[in-house]
């Protein structure tokens, strides 16, 4: 038989990561309903549809009118019983110095006491209704809670807003940073748990079918149960996300860094077979005839595949060709090593 032409890579020896691929997918760090605390017509919104804003900003402003009003009742009625307070008090040490000098009565020094202390009271209770309208006075400007992205808007100028509605009126997402969740089997999890307890663990995300590089993050969540449905249990990686390339809801394709494999023995992956025995590779040795060699093989990195045993650093495995294969058969090179 004349020669296969075949192609053909050395194993190599260096020092590559363990890691787990997944699909995942984006997860707002917080979202948030933004509603009204008060009720009230609209009077204006200061940002647009999926604009990102920051915490404290203002968003909505609501007719203040009513409130304001409250606001000066309450302070009015205060400065009314306070007045009364303070006459309450006056009476009460009137009557206790009468009552020293025994020309006072008992009766009339409790009664003035209890008057005193009626007004007290009172008071305490009109100063927590100012602080009451002054809160409902502020509610009337609504301001985002955090930093992020704002959606659909659900009010507009002139509506009539009720208070601590079901709808809100508007929702905000954080993205920076931002989460991405992932499952992985459960025979991975005693690896992962016992390299997260020595340092953190690194989380790329890729974009399918974009330009742009990988995401780094880190691995920030574990669950506490594994899914006994599918044998996998759900993690998260925190992102900074400071280009907003990853966005709620998006699948993007996960891989997580575990450890680093030193010395590891790797091939390129075309060049692994698999039979009903295992996996093998076809060993070219110095005569130019093939061996069929069953290996034991590791994780995948890229576009290589780590092999854990029944290869050896420098020998030349067969990447192209293996259908016209057979042990004994003889090769010649396409590609010169």
């Amino acid at each position: 038989m004349p020669p296969v032409p075949v192609l053909a890579a050395q194993a190599t020896q260096k020092t590559v990561p363990n890691q787990i691929s997944a699909i995942g997918s984006v997860e707002a760090y917080s979202t948030v309903y933004v509603k009204s605390r008060v009720g009230g017509h609209l009077q204006a919104i200061y940002f647009k549809e999926g604009d990102f804003v920051t915490k404290g900003q203002l968003l909505f402003s609501l007719d203040s009118r009513i409130p304001q009003a409250a606001l000066r009742s309450a302070e009015a009625n205060l400065a009314r019983d306070q007045a009364q307070s303070r006459q309450a008090a006056t009476d009460e040490e009137r009557y206790s110095a009468l009552l020293k000098e025994g020309v006072g009565s008992r009766e009339q020094y409790d009664q003035a006491r209890a008057s005193a202390g009626t007004w007290t009271a009172t008071v305490a209770a009109d100063r927590a209704a100012v602080e009451t309208a002054r809160l409902n006075l502020d509610y009337t400007q609504v301001h985002s809670p955090i930093d992020g992205r704002t959606g659909n808007l659900q009010a507009h100028v002139g509506d009539l807003i009720k208070s601590d509605s079901d709808a809100p009126l508007v929702t905000i997402t954080q993205i920076q940073p931002i989460y991405v969740d992932f499952s992985i089997p459960e025979r991975e999890l005693t690896a992962v748990r016992a390299n997260l307890e020595q340092h953190p663990l690194t989380v790329e995300a890729a974009i399918p079918n974009s330009q742009t590089p990988p995401e780094r993050g880190t691995l920030s969540f574990i669950d506490n149960t594994v899914d006994k449905t599918t044998g996998e249990i759900l993690l998260k990686g925190l992102f900074p996300n400071d280009q907003r390339h990853l966005w709620p809801g998006s699948f993007v394709n996960v891989l997580l860094t575990i450890s680093e494999i030193r010395d590891a023995v790797v091939v390129p992956s075309e060049a692994i077979q698999t039979n009903q025995q295992g996996t093998y590779v076809f060993v070219i040795g110095n005569d130019h005839k093939v061996s069929m060699r069953p290996v034991t093989i590791g994780p995948r990195v890229a576009q290589d595949t780590v092999v854990e045993r029944g290869l050896n650093t420098g020998e030349s495995v067969v990447t192209d060709g293996q259908l016209r294969l057979a042990p004994g058969a003889v090769v010649s090179l396409k590609q010169s090593l």
